[in-house]
């Protein structure tokens, strides 16, 4: 840490979730930013010093929150001579994206030869709740440093579980997390399919659904205010859904189970990815289901 009373804090990967989350911290704290994205950084000019590559914010900052979105990502601006822990500043890294525990396991050994500390702590809630400052946020890591950045961590959430000081665990209930997140979508998508197929208003459906036991995620949020709509802008792209959805069969295969439920959603959200592309919303997942019955979940 530095050698006063308040530690610099960075921050790298503003993208979609990352802006939100360093728009709330900076309402309490002055923070670096960094992002390889230009016009990323735009949003933050004259209001917290940007820098454009990670091994500069290793040098500037005491604790970085890294918010990236995919395993590369990771490896390149943390492990790498460019990367964050060159710098030679950092002390601490604040893991906030879904990576899967082998990666964050391969970060907390590499680290601590260097004197850096790891704290496991994905989010859960999507953009709408990052934007709020209500996401869920798991933890994991050494006891003494989640109590050092809980405060930062508060920032954006509402609620903060910390799970013990093994470095991955959190990451394991992350996957969990999201592949039940994705199979909600999944199958409501396919059931709303079903019943416009046969005659059904699907704002009436939705009514129903949740005020019944058919109640989750995605018919409460996803469904009515991103894919009724037709807007489809939840703010998760498919490529990086399957890349969750994926880990977490990976993950479960290690384990030796089979894993049959979670390998069919996984195959269906590659099916839209396959059909429509990887750099669309999650909710274009009922597109393909749509094409293949011949109707449409409108507004």
């Amino acid at each position: 840490m530095a050698n006063n009373d308040s530690p610099i804090i960075g921050f790298i990967g503003v993208g979609s979730i990352g802006r939100p989350m360093a728009e709330r911290m900076l309402e309490k704290y002055p923070l670096v930013i960094c992002d390889l994205n230009a016009m990323a950084l735009e949003s933050f000019e004259g209001r917290a010093k940007t820098v454009r590559t990670a091994k500069e914010l290793g040098a500037c900052a005491d604790i970085v929150f890294a918010c990236l979105p995919t395993l590369d990502s990771y490896e390149q601006s943390i492990l790498s001579t460019d990367g964050l822990t060159y710098g030679g500043r950092v002390r601490h890294v604040v893991h906030v994206g879904t990576t899967g525990p082998a990666l964050v396991q391969k970060m907390h050994l590499t680290l601590s030869k260097q004197g850096i500390s790891i704290l496991d702590a994905p989010v859960t809630g999507g953009v709408p709740r990052a934007s709020s400052g209500n996401l869920t946020v798991m933890v994991s890591g050494a006891r003494d440093l989640f109590e050092s950045v809980k405060a930062m961590i508060r920032c954006y959430s509402s609620t903060v579980i910390y799970l013990g000081a093994s470095p991955g665990l959190a990451q394991t209930l992350k996957l969990i997390n999201n592949m039940l997140s994705a199979a909600n979508l999944a199958v409501a998508s396919e059931l709303l399919v079903f019943g416009v197929k046969a005659g059904l208003d699907p704002h009436q459906m939705l009514e129903v659904l949740n005020s019944g036991t058919g109640q989750n995620s995605a018919t409460l949020t996803k469904i009515p205010d991103h894919l009724l709509p037709r807007l489809f802008n939840y703010g998760g792209r498919l490529e990086v859904v399957h890349k969750d959805l994926a880990m977490c069969v990976q993950e479960s295969f290690r384990m030796g189970l089979s894993a049959p439920m979670s390998q069919l959603i996984a195959s269906i959200y590659m099916t839209a990815i396959e059909q429509d592309g990887p750099d669309q919303d999650m909710t274009q997942v009922i597109r393909h289901m749509e094409r293949a019955a011949g109707v449409e979940v409108g507004p």
